[in-house]
């Protein structure tokens, strides 16, 4: 009769070592998701999204039915691949962000700017929308 040891958290680091590996490959198979900030002003709604190392010419931006759509591609440098990585940790490929457009704003007016890597869109307030304030007068 032999005695075997039990290790009730063999399963546990089963699982460690599979979520290790997958933050440590390369993400060639998973998609890529820039971050986007969302931020209303009282003249404007602003979205901003990190694109870092994207050429502008592989950037899009669409207004369809009240949805703005942002998408592109972040291209790996081959010749940048003999250079003797570690690691290649950042995603790289195409990328789509759809996000809705409540009514108030103005879809037709949509501006967009690209600096240091982020992408700033806004869209105006149709008039109606934006606060306005109404004199009371009093009655003697």
């Amino acid at each position: 009769m032999s005695l075997s040891h039990f290790d009730p958290l063999a399963s546990l680091r089963l699982f460690e070592d599979a979520f290790t590996r997958v933050l440590t490959e390369p993400q060639a198979n998973r998609p890529w998701t820039p971050a986007v900030d969302i931020y209303e002003t009282e003249n404007e709604l602003v979205l901003k999204a990190d694109l870092p190392d994207v050429d502008l010419n592989d950037i899009d931006v669409r207004v369809e039915n009240q949805t703005l759509t942002l998408s592109g591609v972040r291209k790996f440098e081959k010749e940048d691949a003999g250079k003797g990585f570690h690691r290649i940790e950042r995603a790289y490929g195409q990328f789509t962000r759809s996000f809705s457009v409540p009514n108030s704003f103005d879809t037709e007016n949509v501006g967009a700017d690209y600096r240091n890597g982020v992408l700033s869109v806004t869209l105006p307030k149709k008039e109606a929308a934006k606060p306005r304030q109404i004199k009371v007068a009093v009655k003697a």
